[in-house]
């Protein structure tokens, strides 16, 4: 089981970060194109920084696998920071943000990585509310109840949200419950179900088609549209999923507003 949520300043840079321009008012800090735990903690890194420390002008940031986009408004910054550039730069807003940027990559290089936040989610498999649960136990000659052993074993690195609001896109699933999409997807899955494709698994956080093989469900809300923030996961959660019963489930259902 991997350990994604310690503590420390000493990363391992090997993806070399550069920072390109993203139209006229955004700008992407990347560090290659492999995913990796590395370059998931500098990601994570920068976007604590930014959340905590959101420099004059920025308007929001974007983590992603393996990037960090950044959306600022021109005008503010050249009016806040346009001494950090030469004088016929300052009336070009992206190597304004670039140098405010980069300055603020070279105070992060000594800032430990803030430990993961750990979220546990209950399952309940298996069922009307899991009905692809055999196709994955027969995919990989296993029984439902190691399929679900294996699923509630692992700890869940959320790299970053994306495809639906609230969607996290986990790493560290076994290969040993790996399963192929469907070949039909179904016009409709609801909130809160959980699936698998491929070698990864998911929870769908709202009302959507989809072509996961479905392994259950949870009461747990994923997007609450009227909270701030509107999502339960972030990037760089640890996510734990543990099985309930069906009555328990029930019950937790019988509890929403």
């Amino acid at each position: 089981m991997m350990n994604p949520g310690g503590s420390g300043s000493g990363l391992n840079r090997s993806n070399e970060m550069k920072i390109i321009p993203l139209g006229d008012s955004a700008l992407v800090v990347k560090w290659g194109e492999s995913i990796s735990l590395d370059t998931h903690q500098q990601v994570r890194q920068l976007s604590d920084y930014l959340q905590e420390h959101p420099f004059k002008g920025m308007i929001e940031y974007v983590p992603a696998f393996a990037s960090v986009t950044i959306y600022y408004d021109g005008l503010e910054l050249m009016a806040e920071y346009a001494d950090l550039v030469d004088r016929e730069d300052r009336d070009f807003p992206y190597q304004i943000a670039t140098a405010v940027v980069t300055r603020i990559m070279r105070q992060l290089k000594d800032i430990p990585v803030q430990p993961a936040r750990v979220v546990e989610i209950p399952v309940c498999y298996g069922g009307d509310l899991g009905p692809d649960l055999d196709v994955v136990a027969k995919h990989n000659g296993l029984s439902t109840e190691e399929v679900i052993d294996i699923h509630t074993s692992a700890d869940y690195l959320v790299y970053m949200l994306g495809f639906a609001p609230g969607f996290a896109y986990l790493g560290g699933m076994s290969e040993r419950i790996a399963a192929p999409r469907r070949e039909t997807p179904r016009l409709s899955i609801p909130a809160g179900t959980v699936g698998i494709a491929g070698g990864q698994t998911g929870v769908y956080p709202i009302d959507t088609p989809g072509g996961w093989q479905l392994i259950g469900k949870t009461p747990t809300r994923l997007f609450i549209p009227k909270l701030m923030p509107p999502t339960l996961l972030m990037a760089g959660d640890i996510v734990r999923f543990y099985p309930i019963s069906r009555k328990e489930f029930d019950e937790w259902e019988g509890t929403k507003p």
